[in-house]
C-alpha cells in the first residue's frame, strides 16, 4: 500500500541531507561545544555555521538567535521571559484566541499570576482584524503575541499592519510572532517585519524534531526560564543538542533554496484539491480562500473526524483533525472562529509539503469519496 502523508503541519519527513548531517555529527563531530579541545571547537564551529544558515533564512543577525528544544520552549521563553523582565512596566498582554497551545498555556499561566490577557477573536473565516489588536494595546501592555500563520486553518495574520499600529500606539510594547508554520513557506525578514521576538522550529521544515530557535532583537532583555551554564548567552543554558542544531541549519539552507519552488507547487496542489472538494456536496472548506496553501481545513458534517481519519489511514493516507499537540481534543481554533459544532466535530486538516504530488491529491479525493459512501451505512 502506497503511503500518502498529508500531515506536514504536524511534522515533516526529515530531508536526507539533514539526516546525513545529523548522523555525521553524532558519530564524528561529537565533542561538547563548550570544551576547549579540538573536538569541542569543531562542534562549536558547526553550531555557529547552523546559526548563520538560519539567520540567512530569517534575514537577521546570527547573534540574535537562541537555539531551544523546539517551538514550545521558544514560545514559553518569549512570553514568560518578557513578562518577568518587564513586569514593572505593566501587566497586560494582547494575543489572539486561536494561538498555538504553547502560547495559550503560557498566557493562562500569566493570568494565574495576576496578568491581564486580552485575546482577540478571529472571524468565521479565521481572519484577525489588526485594528482590534491595536485597540487592545494600552500604556500597560508589555507584549503583543500573534502567530504568523494559524496551524489549523492556514489563515495568514496581518503581522505588518499589527506591528505598525502597535508601534504608533505604544512604542514600548514588544511584539512576538510565532512563525513556526510560516518558516520555509513564506519569505520571512525579521528586519522588514520589525519584530522583537519570533519563534521557529526545525521539524516543520524537514529538519530534526527537538530543535527550535527564538529570535530576540538585539538589546531586548528576557529572564531565562532555566538556569545553569553560559550556553546560548545564558538565555538557554545546558549542553547544546549540536547534532539537531546542525540538522536545523541544513534544513534552513534547503528551505531558502526551495522556497519559491515549494510554494508554487504546493499552491497548485491546494488549488487542485479545493476545486475537487468544492464539487462534493457533503464537504465544507473551513480555510479562507487567502490562507497559506500548505494548509487546507475541511469538514464532512455527520462524519466524526476520528472515524474518517481511521478510514483514510487504512488506505495509507495520513491527515489530522487539528493540531497534533491537542491529541484529538476539540479544536479551540475552530471554536474561536465560531464554527458550528457539527463542522468542528468533523474537521480534517490536510497539509501539504515538499514531497507531495498530484497523485496524492487524486488518491485522497477518491478515498474521501469512498469514506463518505461507506461510513454513511455504519
Amino acid at each position: 500500500m502506497r503511503e500518502i502523508y498529508l500531515d506536514n503541519s504536524a511534522t515533516t519527513r526529515t530531508a536526507e541531507p539533514v539526516a546525513r548531517a545529523v548522523y555525521d555529527m553524532l558519530v564524528n563531530c561529537y565533542g561538547n561545544p563548550s570544551s576547549l579541545h579540538r573536538k569541542g571547537l569543531e562542534a562549536e564551529n558547526q553550531i555557529e555555521a547552523a546559526r548563520r544558515s538560519l539567520a540567512q533564512l530569517l534575514d537577521c543577525d546570527p547573534g540574535e538567535l537562541t537555539f531551544t528544544s523546539g517551538g514550545t520552549e521558544a514560545n514559553n521563553l518569549a512570553l514568560l521571559g518578557v513578562a518577568e523582565a518587564r513586569a514593572r512596566r505593566g501587566k497586560r498582554i494582547v494575543t489572539t484566541a486561536f494561538e498555538h497551545s504553547s502560547v495559550d498555556a503560557a498566557a493562562n499561566r500569566l493570568e494565574q499570576l495576576g496578568w491581564e490577557v486580552i485575546r482577540i477573536k478571529p472571524d468565521h473565516l479565521g481572519h484577525i482584524d489588526p485594528g482590534e489588536v491595536v485597540a487592545a494595546v494600552d500604556g500597560q501592555t508589555v507584549l503583543v503575541s500573534c502567530m504568523c500563520v494559524n496551524n489549523e486553518v492556514g489563515a495568514i495574520l496581518p503581522i505588518e499592519q499589527i506591528v505598525r499600529g502597535v508601534r504608533r500606539k505604544n512604542p514600548g510594547t514588544l511584539i512576538h510572532c510565532d512563525c513556526v508554520q510560516a518558516l520555509g513557506k513564506l519569505p520571512l525578514s525579521m528586519r522588514r517585519l520589525d519584530l522583537d521576538l519570533a519563534t521557529v522550529s526545525a521539524h516543520k521544515i524537514y529538519g530534526p524534531k527537538g530543535c527550535g530557535a527564538l529570535y530576540v532583537r538585539r538589546g531586548i532583555r528576557l529572564v531565562p526560564r532555566q538556569l545553569g551554564g553560559s550556553q546560548e548567552k545564558k538565555l538557554r543554558p545546558g549542553t547544546e543538542a549540536a547534532a539537531s542544531i546542525v540538522g536545523f541549519g541544513v534544513a534552513a539552507r534547503l528551505a531558502k533554496e526551495h522556497l519559491r519552488e515549494d510554494a508554487a507547487r504546493i499552491a497548485d496542489l491546494n488549488q487542485e484539491l479545493r476545486c475537487r472538494l468544492l464539487s462534493m456536496s457533503k464537504v465544507v472548506v473551513n480555510s479562507p480562500a487567502d490562507a497559506l496553501p500548505a494548509v487546507l481545513n475541511i469538514s464532512v458534517p455527520g462524519y466524526r473526524s476520528e472515524t474518517m481519519m481511521h478510514f483514510l489511514e487504512e488506505r495509507g493516507i495520513s491527515v489530522s483533525s487539528g493540531s497534533a499537540c491537542s491529541k484529538g481534543a476539540k479544536s479551540h481554533v475552530l471554536s474561536a472562529m465560531g464554527l458550528d459544532p457539527a463542522l468542528i466535530d468533523s474537521a480534517l486538516r490536510i497539509s501539504f509539503g515538499r514531497y507531495n504530488t498530484k497523485e496524492d491529491v487524486e488518491d485522497f479525493v477518491l478515498a474521501l469519496q469512498e469514506g463518505i459512501c461507506s461510513l454513511a451505512h455504519c
